[in-house]
């Protein structure tokens, strides 16, 4: 996919996208396919495309079936934020209100689950031991 010297510089529109890749209309009106590895680089770009129906700039390999690759993409990606102080506020918040629901003289939800699972998988792995 990285010879770029064999493609040429096209416009398309997405008109399928799935988890195995995405299918583009080129402006001659033939199908090109884009690999699941670019379609996962640059989803939000494929998606706003096939929601709005914009062209997009491709890069097009023609030997054998069609590969498209997206052609320079405007400004630089953001960095994806892994932690967003305002949910983590907000779920504290309501795990704390929460606390009072719990019955003060047994355990808390949570641990009352793990008990229950514990005593399940004690149950099973019981059953599965030879006699």
């Amino acid at each position: 996919m990285g010879e770029l010297a064999l493609s040429e510089s096209v416009t398309g529109q997405v008109i399928s996208l799935h988890q195995l890749g995405a299918t583009v209309r080129l402006d001659d009106g033939t199908l090109a396919a884009i690999p699941a590895s670019e379609v996962a680089a640059n989803r939000p770009a494929l998606v706003r495309s096939l929601q709005r129906r914009e062209p997009l700039a491709l890069l097009v390999r023609r030997e054998g079936r069609p590969v498209a690759l997206l052609r320079d993409l405007p400004g630089p990606r953001p960095a994806p934020q892994l932690v967003d102080a305002g949910f983590e506020g907000r779920l504290s918040a309501y795990l704390k209100s929460t606390e009072e629901w719990a019955p003060p003289d047994r355990p808390q939800p949570a641990e009352r689950h793990f008990i229950r699972k514990k005593r399940r998988a004690a149950f099973f792995e019981a059953r599965t031991k030879p006699t």
